[in-house]
């Protein structure tokens, strides 16, 4: 159980008398898994610890039956692993479900609403609506005359007896431009993010699976790519972030930056960013002959310089950096500070309790420019 708590779980008994046996299980399940980077079997011992002291389930619904309904389900398959000779794991609709539950804990103070509701700064003739009404005017397209807004005023100008509709009558809704962003989320890996007693791992990745969630499902014209960085880094597939773990790694910011900024340079859009989650110092550089120059003791000016260019580079790209750092030691503020202002980007000293907010609120601020060309 100390294990448990060690990785900043809390449970109290609940009472939800409207919530089913399995429901209430597989709740704790979706952040027990989260926890063990989709380790099927240690999730599941963690929760037979957490029912002998909370009693979660009865004579009539047991862990058994919890473990047969994830099967019948859907949320859990019979995997045949060559080392371990078999087991179980999490499937493509419980790594939705994770992303989902993320999203509710992160963003669930947002409002639902359709896909593609952002609104830029600037309205006229786009292709979403406003709500908001005024008269045609002269070149007005069509698409976006309100039938239901000019019939009425039919209705009212020339009475219900004859139906006669009238350029006057004529109502078009106001409409805004979509601004579509391509963002790359870089999540630093290093062995920092689990030190001193602090899990810094699971809230930046349930950030990530919240940030993937809300694109997907509320701005599909945007684009997300999601990149590790330790020694080295490499992009990863939102469907592999439940199975995120920290490495033995050093921080190679550079190699981050470096890989982020060849992944924009593919897209399209004309709003671009990048999105830096860390908790600690650069440390580490590849060089050309393919080793590693690492160097943990207090910040190597070799290595911060490299960033400061790196950032210069994206700045030169129009690619602003959003830098949310998770920590506040002077030192790093400092090199913080100096990187934020080589490349005119943003920059957040942050715990881990606003970190979603804080991407979110910077996120939507990003998106409200008009989209050019």
């Amino acid at each position: 159980m100390n294990n448990i708590f060690k990785k900043g779980l809390r449970f109290e008994n609940y009472e939800a008398p409207h919530i089913s046996p399995f429901d209430k299980l597989f709740e704790i399940f979706k952040e027990l898994i989260t926890h063990t980077s989709g380790d099927v079997e240690e999730a599941l011992d963690w929760l037979a610890q957490l029912d002998k002291e909370y009693d979660l389930t009865t004579a009539e619904y047991t862990l058994d039956d919890f473990i047969e309904d994830l099967k019948k389900k859907g949320y859990l398959r019979d995997e045949i692993d060559p080392e371990k000779g078999g087991g179980l794991a999490i499937t493509a609709k419980t790594e939705r479900a994770i992303r989902q539950k993320a999203l509710d804990q992160i963003f669930g103070n947002l409002k639902r609403s359709r896909s593609g509701n952002h609104k830029a700064k600037s309205i006229g003739q786009g292709d979403e609506h406003t709500g908001e009404f005024r008269n045609y005017r002269y070149g007005d397209g069509l698409d976006h005359i309100s039938m239901t807004e000019s019939i009425k005023n039919a209705q009212i100008h020339n009475g219900i007896g004859e139906f006669i509709l009238n350029e006057n009558d004529l109502v078009v809704e106001e409409t805004n431009f979509k601004a579509q962003m391509s963002t790359v989320l870089m999540i630093d890996i290093s062995h920092s993010m689990i030190l001193y007693g602090e899990d810094r791992i699971t809230p930046a990745k349930k950030v990530a699976m919240a940030l993937a969630e809300l694109i997907t499902t509320r701005y599909p014209k945007d684009t997300l790519d999601i990149l590790v960085f330790g020694n080295d880094a490499w992009p990863i597939a939102i469907k592999d972030l439940p199975y995120l773990k920290v490495g033995p790694y050093h921080t190679n910011t550079v190699a981050g930056l470096q890989l982020a900024m060849d992944m924009l340079r593919r897209k399209r859009n004309t709003n671009k960013q990048i999105f830096m989650i860390t908790d600690g110092k650069p440390s580490c550089l590849r060089m050309p002959d393919g080793q590693y120059y690492k160097n943990s003791n207090g910040l190597d000016q070799f290595i911060v310089e490299k960033c400061y260019n790196m950032a210069s580079q994206a700045r030169k790209l129009h690619i602003p950096i959003t830098t949310f750092m998770i920590a506040q030691d002077p030192y790093l503020m400092q090199f913080v500070r100096e990187f934020t202002q080589a490349n005119q980007g943003k920059a957040f000293y942050t715990g881990l309790q606003g970190l979603g907010e804080m991407i979110f609120e910077d996120y939507d601020q990003n998106r409200k420019k008009r989209l050019k060309g």
